[in-house]
C-alpha cells in the first residue's frame, strides 16, 4: 500500500509528509503540550526547526552541507517519508490486529512464553511481529494504542517499546549488504534475532525498566491477562470471541486507528528532521562518538573483539542513527568485527534519528534518560553475547 502511494502520486508525497510536519509542529503548541515539561518545550522548538528543514528539502533549497546525500536527503527519503506514510496507512490496518480478537487470541497462546521470559503479556507478541514485518514505528503505535486502552501497564509498554521495536527484516538486509554479510545471511538473521531478545530478557530485570511504575494508563480501564485454566486453545478462542463482541464497527475502528496514526506521524516527522539531523551532524563534525565509544572499549576488550577502539566508536554512532555503525566498519577486514557490529546495529534498538522521537510521541512513561541508559545496556550486553558467537562462526 505504501509503495503504491509513493509510485502513484510521487510528486505529492513530499508535500503530504511536509504537511504532516507542519501539523505536528502546530499541534505541539495548540494542545499546550509544550507547557508540560522543559523537554516538551525543547522538542516543540525542535519541531519548528524540523518543519523548516522539511520545507527546504521539498523545494530543494538546502543550505551549506545539509544537502549532502548522507544528511538531510538521507533522513527525508529513508526515514521521514517511509514513517510519514507507514504510520497512518499501517495504523488504519491495525484495526485487524488489535480490534477484532486476534490480539486476545495470540495473547492467551503466547502467555506461557512472554510472561516468564520478558515479563510482558502474551499479546505483546503482536507488537514484535508488527515491528519485524512492518516497521518499528508501527510496532510502537500498536503498543501505545494497547497501553492507552488498558492492555499494558506503563512498565510493560516501556519493555515492549524498547525491547521489541526492532527494525524490519527488510532493513536488516540493507545492513547485511553494507557489511558484506549476505553470504551468511541466514546465520546473521538468526543470531541477531536471538541476541536481541536475549538482551531484552536481561534488561527487563535491571533498572531503569525494572523500576518504571507497573501501573495502568490513568484514563484506561485495566484489562490484565487472566490465568488460563483448561484448554489454552479454547480459552484463546473464547477471549477472541468476547473481544469481537465488544469491538466497534469496522469502519469506526479503521478511522480511529488512521486518525491516531496521522497524529503520531505528525509528531514524529519534524523530530526526525531536527533531532536526527543533530545526531548526524555530531557524527560527522565532532569527536563525541569517539569519546562515547571508549565506554564500550572494556566490553570489546574482555571478549577479544578485533579493533576494540573502532568497535566502540561504531557502536556509539548507533545512538544517532542505526545504520551508522555499519558504515563505520564496512572497510574492516575482520568478519568478526563486521558481524558483531551488524548485530549491535539491530539489537541496540534505540536511536535518535527516528525511534526516540517515535517513543517520546506516545503516552508510554519512559524518559529520555531512561532511553539513553537502556541503549547503553543493550549495546554492552550485545557486544558481550554476540562476540563469542562470532568467534565460533569465523
Amino acid at each position: 500500500m505504501v509503495t503504491m502511494v509513493r509510485e502513484g502520486i510521487p510528486a505529492a508525497v513530499p508535500w503530504i509528509v511536509f504537511a504532516l510536519a507542519v501539523y505536528g509542529t502546530a499541534r505541539s503548541f495548540t494542545t499546550g503540550a509544550f507547557k508540560e515539561s522543559a523537554l516538551q518545550a525543547v522538542f516543540a522548538v525542535l519541531n519548528i526547526v524540523g518543519a523548516v528543514i522539511s520545507f527546504l528539502m521539498v523545494i530543494d533549497a538546502l543550505p551549506w552541507v545539509l544537502g549532502d546525500e548522507d544528511l538531510v536527503p538521507f533522513l527525508w527519503n529513508s526515514i521521514a517519508i517511509p514513517v510519514g506514510l507507514i504510520v497512518p496507512i499501517g495504523g488504519a490496518f491495525l484495526a485487524f490486529l488489535i480490534g477484532f480478537g486476534l490480539l486476545e487470541f495470540v495473547g492467551v497462546l503466547m502467555q506461557p512464553i512472554m510472561r516468564p521470559l520478558w515479563k510482558t503479556p502474551g499479546r505483546s507478541a503482536i507488537d514484535a511481529v508488527a515491528s519485524f514485518v512492518g516497521s518499528y514505528s508501527l510496532g510502537i503505535l500498536v503498543t501505545d494504542r494497547v497501553y492507552q486502552k488498558g492492555g499494558y501497564t506503563g512498565r510493560e509498554a516501556a519493555i515492549i517499546a524498547t525491547g521489541f521495536s526492532t527494525v524490519s527484516a527488510a532493513f536488516m538486509v540493507i545492513v547485511a549488504k553494507q557489511l558484506d554479510l549476505m553470504k551468511v545471511w541466514g546465520t546473521y538473521f538468526i543470531v541477531t534475532f536471538i541476541v536481541t531478545f536475549v538482551v531484552t530478557a536481561i534488561t527487563v530485570r535491571i533498572p531503569p525498566l525494572r523500576i518504571i511504575p507497573d501501573e495502568y494508563f490513568a484514563d484506561a480501564h485495566p484489562d490484565p491477562e487472566k490465568p488460563v485454566e483448561g484448554s489454552r486453545i479454547k480459552n484463546a478462542w473464547r477471549e477472541a470471541m468476547l473481544a469481537l463482541q465488544r469491538a466497534p464497527s469496522l469502519w469506526e475502528s479503521i478511522w480511529e486507528n488512521f486518525r491516531d496514526g496521522v497524529r503520531m506521524a505528525a509528531a514524529i516527522v519534524p523530530s526526525i528532521m531536527s533531532v536526527g539531523l543533530i545526531g548526524l551532524l555530531l557524527a560527522r563534525f565532532t569527536p563525541i562518538f569517539e569519546w562515547i565509544g571508549y565506554l564500550f572499549y572494556p566490553f570489546a576488550w574482555v571478549v577479544q573483539l578485533p579493533e576494540p577502539v573502532l568497535a566502540g566508536k561504531a557502536a556509539a554512532m548507533g545512538i544517532a542513527e542505526m545504520f551508522l555503525p555499519a558504515t563505520a566498519v564496512a572497510g574492516s577486514d575482520s568478519m568478526v568485527l563486521k558481524f558483531v557490529i551488524g548485530v549491535v546495529a539491530v539489537s541496540a534498538i534505540i536511536f535518535f534519528s527516528a525511534l526516540v522521537p517515535c517513543i517520546l510521541a506516545t503516552k508510554i512513561p519512559v524518559k529520555l534518560t531512561h532511553l539513553v541508559i537502556i541503549w547503553f545496556e543493550r549495546v554492552a550486553l550485545t557486544i558481550l553475547i554476540a562476540t563469542p558467537i562470532a568467534h565460533l562462526l569465523f
